[in-house]
Protein backbone atom coordinates (compact mmCIF):
# COMPACT_ATOMS: atom_id res chain seq x y z
CA UNK A 1 0.00 0.00 0.00
CA UNK A 2 3.04 2.58 0.65
CA UNK A 3 4.71 1.13 -2.39
CA UNK A 4 1.50 2.18 -4.50
CA UNK A 5 0.82 5.73 -2.61
CA UNK A 6 4.40 6.93 -3.37
CA UNK A 7 4.22 5.77 -6.71
CA UNK A 8 1.11 7.19 -7.43
CA UNK A 9 3.18 10.53 -7.11
CA UNK A 10 4.76 10.32 -10.24
CA UNK A 11 2.78 7.53 -12.42
CA UNK A 12 -0.90 5.58 -12.95
CA UNK A 13 -0.73 2.69 -10.22
CA UNK A 14 -2.82 -0.64 -10.63
CA UNK A 15 -2.38 -2.02 -6.81
CA UNK A 16 -3.21 -6.23 -7.38
CA UNK A 17 -4.44 -7.90 -4.16
CA UNK A 18 -5.12 -12.02 -4.36
CA UNK A 19 -6.98 -11.01 -0.82
CA UNK A 20 -11.13 -9.47 -0.83
CA UNK A 21 -9.48 -6.68 1.26
CA UNK A 22 -6.66 -5.03 1.37
CA UNK A 23 -4.75 -5.22 4.47
CA UNK A 24 -5.69 -8.54 5.90
CA UNK A 25 -2.26 -9.08 7.48
CA UNK A 26 -2.39 -5.77 9.32
CA UNK A 27 -5.62 -6.53 11.10
CA UNK A 28 -4.15 -8.71 13.05
CA UNK A 29 -0.73 -7.31 14.12
CA UNK A 30 -0.91 -6.05 17.62
CA UNK A 31 -3.23 -8.48 18.80
CA UNK A 32 -5.33 -6.52 16.70
CA UNK A 33 -4.05 -3.06 17.71
CA UNK A 34 -1.72 -3.09 15.15
CA UNK A 35 1.83 -1.44 16.17
CA UNK A 36 2.58 0.52 13.58
CA UNK A 37 6.10 2.19 14.96
CA UNK A 38 8.30 2.26 17.27
CA UNK A 39 8.96 6.26 19.05
CA UNK A 40 12.98 5.19 20.00
CA UNK A 41 15.68 7.08 17.38
CA UNK A 42 16.76 5.51 14.51
CA UNK A 43 20.34 4.26 16.50
CA UNK A 44 17.66 2.32 18.72
CA UNK A 45 16.13 0.78 15.34
CA UNK A 46 19.23 -0.94 13.69
CA UNK A 47 19.89 -2.31 17.48
CA UNK A 48 16.83 -4.18 16.73
CA UNK A 49 16.35 -5.28 13.40
CA UNK A 50 18.70 -8.50 13.58
CA UNK A 51 19.11 -9.37 10.23
CA UNK A 52 20.80 -7.16 7.49
CA UNK A 53 20.43 -3.79 9.58
CA UNK A 54 22.31 -1.62 7.19
CA UNK A 55 20.91 -2.74 4.26
CA UNK A 56 17.95 -0.50 5.74
CA UNK A 57 19.71 2.52 6.07
CA UNK A 58 18.45 4.53 3.18
CA UNK A 59 15.09 3.08 3.65
CA UNK A 60 15.16 3.92 7.28
CA UNK A 61 16.15 7.32 6.91
CA UNK A 62 14.31 8.11 3.35
CA UNK A 63 10.73 7.24 5.30
CA UNK A 64 11.90 7.29 9.04
CA UNK A 65 9.66 6.40 11.89
CA UNK A 66 8.42 10.08 12.83
CA UNK A 67 7.56 9.99 8.87
CA UNK A 68 5.22 7.41 10.21
CA UNK A 69 3.75 9.04 13.16
CA UNK A 70 3.47 12.38 10.89
CA UNK A 71 1.66 10.13 7.80
CA UNK A 72 -0.75 8.28 10.17
CA UNK A 73 -1.78 11.63 11.94
CA UNK A 74 -2.26 13.54 8.72
CA UNK A 75 -4.45 10.91 7.87
CA UNK A 76 -6.46 11.70 11.13
CA UNK A 77 -5.14 8.67 13.27
CA UNK A 78 -4.85 9.54 16.64
CA UNK A 79 -1.41 7.62 17.87
CA UNK A 80 -0.23 6.55 21.24
CA UNK A 81 3.24 5.35 22.55
CA UNK A 82 3.04 2.99 25.02
CA UNK A 83 5.69 0.76 27.23
CA UNK A 84 9.16 -0.19 25.21
CA UNK A 85 8.33 3.27 23.35
CA UNK A 86 5.85 1.31 21.12
CA UNK A 87 3.31 3.21 18.84
CA UNK A 88 -0.38 2.33 18.10
CA UNK A 89 -3.48 4.20 16.88
CA UNK A 90 -4.98 5.73 20.11
CA UNK A 91 -8.40 3.40 18.92
CA UNK A 92 -6.91 0.45 19.50
CA UNK A 93 -8.06 -0.60 16.33
CA UNK A 94 -5.79 -1.73 13.64
CA UNK A 95 -8.51 -0.84 11.27
CA UNK A 96 -7.84 2.91 11.46
CA UNK A 97 -4.21 2.31 9.83
CA UNK A 98 -5.45 0.06 7.20
CA UNK A 99 -8.78 2.46 6.03
CA UNK A 100 -6.08 5.65 6.56
CA UNK A 101 -3.70 3.92 3.87
CA UNK A 102 -6.64 2.83 1.29
CA UNK A 103 -8.22 5.98 1.47
CA UNK A 104 -4.97 7.07 0.77
CA UNK A 105 -4.58 5.27 -2.37
CA UNK A 106 -8.38 6.08 -3.31
CA UNK A 107 -7.41 9.91 -2.90
CA UNK A 108 -4.54 9.04 -5.18
CA UNK A 109 -6.70 7.14 -7.90
CA UNK A 110 -4.75 4.10 -7.56
CA UNK A 111 -6.49 1.44 -8.92
CA UNK A 112 -6.99 -0.86 -6.25
CA UNK A 113 -8.12 -4.90 -7.70
CA UNK A 114 -8.97 -7.55 -4.74
CA UNK A 115 -8.97 -11.17 -5.41
CA UNK A 116 -6.19 -10.95 -8.07
CA UNK A 117 -3.95 -13.82 -7.73
CA UNK A 118 -1.11 -13.38 -9.73
CA UNK A 119 0.09 -16.77 -11.34
CA UNK A 120 3.41 -15.53 -13.07
CA UNK A 121 5.05 -12.87 -15.37
CA UNK A 122 6.12 -12.18 -19.16
CA UNK A 123 9.45 -11.60 -19.71
CA UNK A 124 11.46 -10.45 -22.69
CA UNK A 125 14.94 -10.24 -22.36
CA UNK A 126 15.71 -9.04 -18.49
CA UNK A 127 12.84 -7.37 -18.08
CA UNK A 128 9.00 -7.99 -17.02
CA UNK A 129 6.47 -7.72 -19.93
CA UNK A 130 3.09 -7.98 -18.19
CA UNK A 131 1.98 -9.85 -14.83
CA UNK A 132 -0.16 -12.57 -15.88
CA UNK A 133 -3.92 -13.42 -13.59
CA UNK A 134 -4.82 -16.69 -11.87
CA UNK A 135 -8.14 -16.16 -14.02
CA UNK A 136 -5.65 -15.34 -17.32
CA UNK A 137 -5.75 -11.82 -17.34
CA UNK A 138 -2.75 -10.04 -18.85
CA UNK A 139 -1.71 -6.26 -17.24
CA UNK A 140 0.89 -5.08 -18.91
CA UNK A 141 3.24 -2.28 -17.14
CA UNK A 142 6.28 -0.32 -17.37
CA UNK A 143 7.63 -0.94 -13.64
CA UNK A 144 6.87 -3.82 -11.22
CA UNK A 145 6.88 -3.75 -7.36
CA UNK A 146 6.79 -7.30 -5.55
CA UNK A 147 5.72 -6.90 -1.75
CA UNK A 148 3.99 -10.38 -1.46
CA UNK A 149 5.39 -10.88 2.34
CA UNK A 150 6.82 -14.40 4.01
CA UNK A 151 5.43 -17.55 4.76
CA UNK A 152 3.76 -16.42 8.26
CA UNK A 153 0.25 -16.68 8.87
CA UNK A 154 -0.67 -17.97 5.50
CA UNK A 155 -4.66 -17.16 6.21
CA UNK A 156 -3.44 -13.65 5.74
CA UNK A 157 -2.08 -14.35 1.92
CA UNK A 158 1.50 -14.52 2.91
CA UNK A 159 2.12 -18.05 1.08
CA UNK A 160 5.50 -17.73 -0.15
CA UNK A 161 3.90 -16.49 -3.88
CA UNK A 162 6.95 -13.95 -3.97
CA UNK A 163 9.87 -16.10 -2.85
CA UNK A 164 8.67 -18.62 -6.06
CA UNK A 165 8.29 -15.51 -8.58
CA UNK A 166 11.57 -13.90 -7.34
CA UNK A 167 13.62 -17.69 -7.87
CA UNK A 168 12.46 -17.61 -11.32
CA UNK A 169 13.54 -14.20 -12.01
CA UNK A 170 16.79 -15.51 -10.90
CA UNK A 171 17.56 -14.19 -7.58
CA UNK A 172 18.82 -15.96 -4.80
CA UNK A 173 16.47 -16.77 -1.62
CA UNK A 174 17.92 -17.63 1.88
CA UNK A 175 15.59 -20.16 3.35
CA UNK A 176 13.04 -18.89 4.79
CA UNK A 177 12.57 -19.91 8.78
CA UNK A 178 10.04 -18.48 11.56
CA UNK A 179 11.17 -15.40 13.44
CA UNK A 180 9.14 -14.03 16.66
CA UNK A 181 7.89 -17.36 17.01
CA UNK A 182 6.25 -19.08 20.07
CA UNK A 183 8.64 -22.10 21.54
CA UNK A 184 7.67 -25.40 22.12
CA UNK A 185 9.26 -27.02 25.53
CA UNK A 186 9.98 -30.97 26.06
CA UNK A 187 8.19 -30.80 29.29
CA UNK A 188 4.91 -32.61 29.71
CA UNK A 189 3.68 -30.70 32.59
CA UNK A 190 3.72 -27.43 30.78
CA UNK A 191 -0.16 -28.26 29.42
CA UNK A 192 -1.02 -27.69 33.38
CA UNK A 193 0.06 -23.91 32.94
CA UNK A 194 -1.79 -23.50 30.00
CA UNK A 195 -3.43 -19.89 29.92
CA UNK A 196 -1.31 -18.71 32.85
CA UNK A 197 0.58 -15.15 31.44
CA UNK A 198 3.30 -14.11 33.89
CA UNK A 199 4.23 -9.77 34.03
CA UNK A 200 7.71 -8.94 35.03
CA UNK A 201 9.76 -11.99 34.72
CA UNK A 202 13.17 -12.21 33.66
CA UNK A 203 13.69 -15.10 30.77
CA UNK A 204 17.11 -15.90 30.03
CA UNK A 205 18.29 -19.01 27.87
CA UNK A 206 21.54 -20.96 28.10
CA UNK A 207 23.02 -23.36 25.96
CA UNK A 208 24.53 -26.78 26.64
CA UNK A 209 27.57 -25.22 28.28
CA UNK A 210 25.19 -23.31 30.53
CA UNK A 211 26.92 -19.93 28.59
CA UNK A 212 23.64 -17.07 28.70
CA UNK A 213 22.48 -16.40 25.13
CA UNK A 214 19.39 -14.12 26.01
CA UNK A 215 18.25 -12.50 28.13
CA UNK A 216 14.79 -9.81 28.71
CA UNK A 217 12.43 -8.26 30.93
CA UNK A 218 8.61 -8.15 30.33
CA UNK A 219 5.32 -10.56 29.75
CA UNK A 220 5.32 -14.43 28.98
CA UNK A 221 2.57 -16.75 28.31
CA UNK A 222 2.28 -20.63 28.85
CA UNK A 223 0.56 -22.32 26.27
CA UNK A 224 -0.54 -26.32 26.00
CA UNK A 225 2.93 -26.76 23.80
CA UNK A 226 5.47 -24.56 25.51
CA UNK A 227 5.65 -20.78 25.89
CA UNK A 228 4.93 -17.32 24.08
CA UNK A 229 4.98 -13.66 24.79
CA UNK A 230 6.87 -10.93 23.62
CA UNK A 231 9.95 -11.76 25.63
CA UNK A 232 9.26 -15.18 23.89
CA UNK A 233 9.02 -14.24 20.19
CA UNK A 234 12.01 -11.91 20.72
CA UNK A 235 13.75 -15.39 21.94
CA UNK A 236 12.76 -17.15 19.34
CA UNK A 237 15.31 -15.79 16.63
CA UNK A 238 18.18 -17.28 18.00
CA UNK A 239 16.78 -21.11 18.45
CA UNK A 240 17.01 -21.42 14.80
CA UNK A 241 20.56 -21.55 15.49
CA UNK A 242 21.41 -23.33 18.61
CA UNK A 243 20.37 -26.75 19.75
CA UNK A 244 20.24 -28.43 23.65
CA UNK A 245 19.13 -24.67 24.73
CA UNK A 246 17.60 -24.75 28.09
CA UNK A 247 14.95 -21.84 29.74
CA UNK A 248 15.41 -19.98 32.86
CA UNK A 249 12.84 -17.93 34.03
CA UNK A 250 13.28 -15.73 37.09
CA UNK A 251 9.78 -15.32 38.52
CA UNK A 252 10.69 -13.01 41.32
CA UNK A 253 13.81 -10.37 39.48
CA UNK A 254 12.65 -7.64 41.97
CA UNK A 255 13.75 -9.68 44.73
CA UNK A 256 17.56 -10.31 45.91
CA UNK A 257 18.11 -14.31 47.35
CA UNK A 258 18.36 -12.95 50.59
CA UNK A 259 15.13 -10.94 49.80
CA UNK A 260 13.29 -13.87 48.30
CA UNK A 261 14.61 -16.14 51.14
CA UNK A 262 13.18 -13.44 53.73
CA UNK A 263 10.05 -12.92 51.78
CA UNK A 264 9.65 -17.14 52.00
CA UNK A 265 10.22 -17.14 55.70
CA UNK A 266 7.42 -14.20 56.55
CA UNK A 267 5.10 -16.62 54.18
CA UNK A 268 5.50 -19.29 56.13
CA UNK A 269 5.25 -18.16 59.87
CA UNK A 270 2.16 -16.51 58.16
CA UNK A 271 0.61 -19.66 57.42
CA UNK A 272 2.29 -21.97 59.64
CA UNK A 273 -0.01 -23.97 60.47
CA UNK A 274 -0.75 -25.05 57.17
CA UNK A 275 -0.28 -27.51 54.72
CA UNK A 276 2.94 -26.52 52.70
CA UNK A 277 0.23 -26.72 49.66
CA UNK A 278 -1.85 -24.09 51.15
CA UNK A 279 1.31 -21.57 52.13
CA UNK A 280 1.96 -20.10 48.61
CA UNK A 281 -1.27 -18.35 47.52
CA UNK A 282 0.49 -14.51 48.78
CA UNK A 283 3.71 -15.41 46.52
CA UNK A 284 2.53 -17.22 43.35
CA UNK A 285 -0.52 -17.12 40.89
CA UNK A 286 -2.92 -20.39 41.59
CA UNK A 287 -2.05 -21.50 38.34
CA UNK A 288 0.85 -22.30 39.03
CA UNK A 289 1.32 -23.49 42.89
CA UNK A 290 0.60 -27.12 42.00
CA UNK A 291 3.87 -27.48 39.46
CA UNK A 292 6.36 -25.41 41.83
CA UNK A 293 5.86 -27.85 44.77
CA UNK A 294 5.68 -31.02 42.29
CA UNK A 295 9.05 -29.63 41.14
CA UNK A 296 10.51 -28.95 44.43
CA UNK A 297 9.72 -32.70 45.98
CA UNK A 298 8.13 -31.12 49.01
CA UNK A 299 5.10 -32.76 50.34
CA UNK A 300 2.48 -31.03 49.71
CA UNK A 301 0.71 -31.95 52.87
CA UNK A 302 3.93 -31.57 55.04
CA UNK A 303 3.31 -28.60 57.48
CA UNK A 304 4.98 -25.44 57.14
CA UNK A 305 6.59 -25.43 60.36
CA UNK A 306 8.64 -28.67 59.36
CA UNK A 307 10.00 -27.63 56.29
CA UNK A 308 13.74 -27.74 56.36
CA UNK A 309 15.98 -25.22 55.51
CA UNK A 310 17.50 -26.96 52.27
CA UNK A 311 13.47 -27.81 51.15
CA UNK A 312 13.12 -23.85 51.36
CA UNK A 313 16.34 -23.56 49.78
CA UNK A 314 15.09 -25.68 46.34
CA UNK A 315 12.09 -23.34 46.73
CA UNK A 316 13.99 -20.55 46.35
CA UNK A 317 15.65 -22.02 43.64
CA UNK A 318 13.06 -23.22 41.94
CA UNK A 319 11.02 -19.69 41.91
CA UNK A 320 14.54 -17.84 40.92
CA UNK A 321 15.22 -20.48 38.25
CA UNK A 322 12.28 -21.84 36.89
CA UNK A 323 13.81 -24.05 33.99
CA UNK A 324 12.28 -25.20 30.72
CA UNK A 325 14.12 -27.57 27.89
CA UNK A 326 13.59 -26.05 24.37
CA UNK A 327 12.36 -28.81 22.08
CA UNK A 328 12.16 -26.19 18.87
CA UNK A 329 10.03 -23.79 17.29
CA UNK A 330 6.37 -23.30 16.06
CA UNK A 331 5.86 -23.65 12.64
CA UNK A 332 6.76 -20.79 9.79
CA UNK A 333 2.78 -20.27 9.89
CA UNK A 334 2.50 -19.22 13.52
CA UNK A 335 5.46 -16.65 13.46
CA UNK A 336 4.41 -13.15 13.24
CA UNK A 337 7.70 -12.56 11.00
CA UNK A 338 9.21 -14.46 8.72
CA UNK A 339 13.10 -14.73 8.71
CA UNK A 340 15.12 -15.10 5.07
CA UNK A 341 14.34 -14.49 1.91
CA UNK A 342 15.22 -12.17 -1.21
CA UNK A 343 18.87 -12.22 -0.73
CA UNK A 344 19.82 -8.55 -0.25
CA UNK A 345 23.04 -8.26 -2.09
CA UNK A 346 20.84 -8.62 -5.44
CA UNK A 347 18.99 -5.61 -4.79
CA UNK A 348 20.07 -2.00 -4.60
CA UNK A 349 19.48 -0.82 -1.11
CA UNK A 350 19.38 3.04 -2.25
CA UNK A 351 16.68 2.41 -4.70
CA UNK A 352 15.08 -1.05 -3.53
CA UNK A 353 15.59 -2.26 -7.20
CA UNK A 354 16.85 -5.74 -8.08
CA UNK A 355 20.14 -5.93 -9.86
CA UNK A 356 19.07 -8.75 -12.07
CA UNK A 357 15.76 -7.19 -13.86
CA UNK A 358 15.59 -4.07 -15.41
CA UNK A 359 11.99 -2.88 -14.35
CA UNK A 360 11.81 -4.89 -10.69
CA UNK A 361 11.68 -3.71 -6.96
CA UNK A 362 10.62 -5.04 -3.74
CA UNK A 363 10.07 -4.05 -0.42
CA UNK A 364 8.83 -5.31 3.12
CA UNK A 365 8.94 -9.18 4.19
CA UNK A 366 9.85 -10.54 1.24
CA UNK A 367 13.47 -9.44 1.25
CA UNK A 368 15.91 -11.19 3.82
CA UNK A 369 15.63 -8.65 6.63
CA UNK A 370 13.66 -8.85 9.75
CA UNK A 371 13.39 -7.59 13.54
CA UNK A 372 12.45 -7.99 16.63
CA UNK A 373 8.95 -6.97 18.45
CA UNK A 374 7.62 -3.65 18.99
CA UNK A 375 6.52 -1.82 15.70
CA UNK A 376 9.86 -2.36 13.64
CA UNK A 377 8.77 -4.72 11.52
CA UNK A 378 5.51 -3.12 10.16
CA UNK A 379 7.97 0.22 9.93
CA UNK A 380 10.64 -1.45 8.15
CA UNK A 381 7.53 -2.44 5.43
CA UNK A 382 6.23 1.00 5.04
CA UNK A 383 9.77 2.51 5.23
CA UNK A 384 10.82 0.03 2.51
CA UNK A 385 7.55 0.34 0.36
CA UNK A 386 7.89 4.08 0.41
CA UNK A 387 11.58 3.99 -0.77
CA UNK A 388 10.65 1.56 -4.03
CA UNK A 389 7.75 3.80 -4.74
CA UNK A 390 9.88 6.80 -4.57
CA UNK A 391 12.71 5.56 -7.37
CA UNK A 392 10.57 3.64 -9.92
CA UNK A 393 10.98 6.34 -12.79
CA UNK A 394 14.83 7.14 -11.46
Amino acid sequence: MMAAIKSSEKSKVILLEKNEKLGKKLYITGKGRCNVTNANNLDAFFENITQNPYFLYSSLYSFTNLDTMDFFTKCGVNLKVERGNRVFPESDKSSDIINALVKELVSRNVTIKTNSKVKGFEMLNSSINSVILENGEKIKGDYYILCTGGLSYPQTGSTGDGFIFAKKFGHNIIDPFPALVPLEVKEDWIKDLQGLSLKNVEFKIFDENNKKVYSDFGEMLFTHFGVSGPVVLSASRIVNYKKNLRISINLKPALSEQELDKRIQNDFNKYINKDFRNSLNDLLPQKLINTVISLSKIDPLKKVNLITRDERKKLLNILQDFTLNIKGTRPIEEAIVTAGGIDTKEIDPSTMKSKLINNLSFAGEIIDVDAYTGGYNIQIALSTGFLSGSEINN
